[in-house]
């Protein structure tokens, strides 16, 4: 208990994003942003990101201070129009996939059996769409991955079933993904110079399922095992393990925080955009909506030079003001002087001296002139 009479200031909280399928040098990959999300968690008090970062298939690190938010709860998040509400658990109703083939369905029941068995994660029952999803996959003229699905009805029918039924408050997907193991982009992607393939089109999976039912969904692909290859590149790796990718969607949603909206009743444990401090995004990936609605607001961006995309949208194209750093070291550093209330040039070799502002009546004459 704090008897000096001083008051604590609010937790210091920093969304961290990485955009997906945009072929990021540091989170582009199989969960290779997380050891940054790990990092930053140990500066700030609360962590605010997203299933790109934190999932990594069978690998996960469960972060106690950190919130999964799925990509459009986050952009609706930053604007102002939901809050985000913490929980301790979450009943995850699991859809799959009509297309997926029997023996692969069953591996990943078993995975989700696993994670109950395990980890003491708690799982309604299952349901399997009544259409095949069919997924598409695509690749814009800039290089990033997006996609589509035939029957966007079927999913939303079978987490609707789960939702009223039995009483899921997340939903995890697992769609069936086109396999294409011999494709110049997948073999890029592999040896850790590529665009994810997929991450487009799970990002609309998850965004569809959250913009309709307002809570926390996050997508796991269904593909066969690929040959091994001993050139593998280790930030793809952890997708070259097993028959699935679903235990970190399991893991991430099962503590997500719920959403909601201003006419909810108020909670005291609620996060708004407006207590969040500072969002750590790439330099040239400055264009979401979620970091032009921070822009916005007095919270500190910090845009990192080091993690290049395949998109060129950066701060100064946007008029934004930002605070570039080169890597996310020194992006650790601003945070924690941040933390402090410390202002950065007070830890550089030379500091500038205090000037005056121009009188008032200089300042009238100035005008007139």
């Amino acid at each position: 208990m704090d008897t000096s009479g001083s008051v604590a200031p609010p937790p210091y909280t920093v969304v961290l994003i990485v955009p997906t399928g945009v072929g990021a040098a540091i989170g582009g990959y199989a969960g290779d942003a997380l050891p940054v999300a790990r990092a930053i968690a140990q500066v700030a008090d609360r962590l605010i990101t997203h299933p790109n970062v934190m999932n990594a298939a069978q690998l996960y690190w469960p972060l106690p201070n950190s919130l999964y938010v799925e990509g459009y709860g986050l952009d609706q998040f930053a604007s102002g129009a939901w809050g985000l509400r913490p929980v301790r658990q979450n009943r995850i109703g699991l859809v799959l996939d009509q297309a997926i083939e029997p023996d692969l369905r069953l591996r990943h029941l078993q995975a989700a059996d696993a994670t109950r068995a395990a980890l003491g994660l708690t799982l309604t029952d299952y349901v399997v769409t009544d259409q095949p999803l069919g997924v598409e996959l695509r690749t814009s003229d800039s290089g990033a991955s997006w996609g589509t699905i035939q029957n966007s009805g079927s999913l939303l029918r079978a987490a609707e079933r789960l939702i009223t039924e039995a009483g899921a408050e997340a939903i995890a997907v697992v769609a069936r993904f086109p396999d294409d193991e011999d494709s110049e982009v997948l073999q890029d992607y592999r040896h850790g110079k590529g665009v994810d393939p997929l991450a487009g089109a799970e990002a609309v999976i998850s965004h569809l399922i959250v913009r309709t039912f307002q809570i926390p969904c996050a997508h796991a692909p269904a593909l066969m095992p690929l040959p091994p290859d001993p050139d593998v590149s280790p930030r793809s790796a952890a997708e070259e393990l097993g028959y699935t990718f679903l235990p970190c969607v399991l893991v991430g949603l099962s503590r997500a925080p719920q959403f909601v909206t201003r006419s909810a009743i108020a909670n005291f444990a609620d996060i708004w955009a407006h207590q969040v401090d500072a969002v750590v995004v790439p330099a040239t990936a400055c264009g979401g909506s979620a970091t032009l609605s921070f822009s916005q607001s007095p919270t500190q961006v910090i845009t990192v030079a080091e993690n290049q995309t395949r998109i060129q949208v950066a701060a100064p194209q946007l008029q934004m003001s930002n605070l570039q750093v080169q890597s996310y070291v020194e992006a650790l550093g601003v945070l924690v002087a941040h933390k402090a209330g410390i202002n950065l040039s007070s830890l550089r070799a030379t500091s500038k001296v205090l000037t005056s502002l121009p009188s008032a009546n200089q300042s009238l004459l100035s005008q007139l002139i």
